[in-house]
């Protein structure tokens, strides 16, 4: 076999096994995600019954977490009329959250992440779109313009199947 043969062939691998986009996996459900208020109280998700959950994993360190921020919160204010809830979780100690959330003007729900390993969450931003019965719709890591008309496609349809 030739070099370049070879070479396409690890490329085309790699392309078709690294991918970071899957829909539709139910890999886990929405009770598999173990979050926190800022004050360390359990975040019981019975609370978003019945709503799709947008979950980004962040960090205040994560410059395409904080970049990806402003079309986050457009999105969240374009559907605040939908049943979707916005969470942003971080698994960074509380007062790190808190100090960023003083520091930066959005309205979002800060929450703290128990257990990353767990979900095998490798790289920021991630994003878990959950549909209304907790089941894990849409997962990708990376940014995105979330405020563009394909993503609030993306998450309507989820919000209305």
């Amino acid at each position: 076999m030739q070099c370049g043969s070879i070479a396409l062939m690890v490329f085309a691998f790699c392309f078709s096994s690294c991918s970071s986009k899957k829909e539709n996996t139910g890999i886990i459900s929405l009770e598999d995600v173990k979050l926190s208020t800022l004050t360390g109280q359990r975040i019981d998700t019975d609370e978003f019954e019945g709503k799709v959950v947008f979950i980004n994993f962040w960090a205040t360190w994560c410059g395409p977490c904080i970049k990806e921020m402003p079309s986050i919160e457009k999105t969240q204010a374009m559907m605040k009329d939908k049943d979707v809830i916005f969470l942003l979780a971080s698994n960074e100690e509380p007062d790190q959250i808190e100090r960023f959330s003083k520091n930066h003007d959005y309205s979002f729900r800060y929450v703290q992440l128990n257990n990353m390993e767990e979900l095998k969450i490798q790289a920021l931003p991630t994003t878990f779109i959950f549909d209304a019965d907790g089941r894990l719709k849409f997962s990708e890591t990376g940014s995105r313009m979330w405020n563009e008309p394909v993503n609030i496609e993306l998450i309507t349809k989820i919000i209305n199947p």
